[in-house]
């Protein structure tokens, strides 16, 4: 608790508020393009088609806005992507508005694309901030660093419960498009917002690009990999509860079933910061991953939404620890001047595993219903400490040879002029 108040002083509370809602309209993006086009076409095929590509877009634009950002500074790029990302949902909104059961739905997928390539990586970009905003702070606690990543891993599973959780209450009392207008305009204030904040002048532009300093490395291959699972097992749950619930008559849970899956992720993130220092990153993504596979178990089991509320509970303690592991190595095994790029290709991956995990669970679905589809969630466990296991030793060798960070920041050129960011940061 130490660290996470050490932490949160470091900027005040209005950054950490902004950085959250920031993120919420890519948690209800997906969900709600899943409801909204499945509802008004009547083919989970549709829905599951739709969200993913909104995801894959995401996943390729993601790496290149985040190269971007590495050379130009996050402010001019997460205004541009802000504003595009809330007039696509909006677009994609309308034309839902005007689908119809056995109707050409392409043109669905298309806009989705077009929306998830600007719907911006907040959590991504808030991350990348925290290390300058640390070093530029003279913080002096040695945990900071793990208490930001475990706040970030945590602070995204709490924007996969909350999102979810919204788009769930919005189609309990009006259309499902409706959340999809909802999260164009969070995105429009919080993600414009959060690319103003004081905080974005200590994440300076790097110019030319060094080329001696890699982005690709076998570690980070590792890491992709384990957060292309990770996103597998989202969007294979997302589809395999939609269908539950559905066949139970209750489609309007499907959002807040979901949500569980992010309540013990948030507090099992939370307690990451606990660990002791012995137990090494590398380790721990191998504990991690294989609580996932045993976790995800039960799933096979369930048939009934009580018994899969208490599935999606006990999974979720151990899918937070996983994320935040992974992106803890990535920042300690990427080139300073690369880890925007880094960051956002973790997200990317996340968010391809989400497309490939939603469409594989929603084919199967229209044929065999929910247990078919949770078995795509049980495979992507296995994928996941598969990866975890063997890439275990390439993550340390790279993690061995790349240089430490630097003590101070790329942003600012004298440590008054960070200071006056700090401050008007806090405020």
């Amino acid at each position: 608790m130490q660290s996470y108040r050490h932490l949160f002083a470091l900027t005040g509370p209005t950054y950490v508020l902004v950085a959250f809602l920031g993120r919420l309209p890519l948690a209800m993006s997906q969900i709600a393009a899943l409801l909204a086009v499945s509802g008004a076409t009547g083919s989970y095929t549709a829905g599951g088609v739709t969200a993913g590509s909104l995801a894959v877009a995401n996943a390729v634009g993601a790496p290149v806005a985040g190269s971007l950002t590495d050379r130009l500074g996050q402010r001019p790029v997460l205004l541009v992507q802000s504003v595009l990302g809330s007039l696509g949902l909006l677009a994609l909104a309308l034309l839902t508005l005007g689908a119809g059961p056995g109707e050409p739905w392409w043109p669905l997928p298309v806009s989705a694309a077009v929306a998830g390539a600007f719907v911006p990586q907040i959590g991504t970009m808030a991350r990348v901030r925290w290390r300058p905003i640390s070093t530029t702070s003279r913080s002096t606690d040695p945990r900071v660093m793990d208490a930001a990543f475990s706040y970030e891993g945590a602070a995204d599973e709490a924007s996969f419960v909350l999102g979810p959780a919204v788009v769930g209450l919005i189609v309990a009392v009006a259309a499902p498009v409706t959340s999809l207008l909802v999260a164009a305009v969070l995105l429009g204030a919080f993600g414009t917002w959060f690319a103003l904040h004081p905080t974005v002048a200590l994440v300076g532009a790097s110019g030319r690009r060094s080329t001696q300093e890699r982005l690709v490395s076998p570690a980070l291959v590792v890491l992709a990999g384990t957060q292309l699972s990770i996103g597998m097992v989202f969007g294979s749950i997302q589809t395999g509860t939609s269908v539950l619930a559905t066949q139970a008559g209750a489609p309007g849970l499907t959002g807040l079933l979901h949500a569980l899956l992010g309540v013990g992720s948030v507090l099992a993130g939370l307690a990451v910061v606990a660990l002791p220092d012995s137990v090494g990153h590398v380790r721990r993504l191998r504990i991690f991953t294989s609580a996932l596979v045993l976790l995800a178990l039960p799933l096979l089991l369930v048939g009934s939404l009580g018994a899969l509320s208490l599935a999606l509970l006990g999974l979720g303690v151990a899918i937070a620890p996983s994320m935040i592991t992974t992106f803890t190595l990535a920042e300690r095994t990427t080139p300073v001047r690369r880890l925007g790029a880094a960051m956002t290709t973790l997200a990317a991956t996340t968010g391809t595993g989400y497309a490939l995990g939603a469409a594989l669970a929603g084919r199967l679905a229209d044929l065999g219903g929910h247990r078919p589809a949770f078995a795509v969630t049980v495979l992507a466990t296995l994928l996941a400490t598969t990866l975890a296991w063997s890439g275990g030793r390439a993550v340390r060798r790279v993690a061995a040879v790349v240089p430490p960070r630097p003590e101070t920041s790329a942003a600012a050129d004298d440590q008054q002029s960070r200071d006056v960011t700090v401050a008007a940061a806090r405020r």
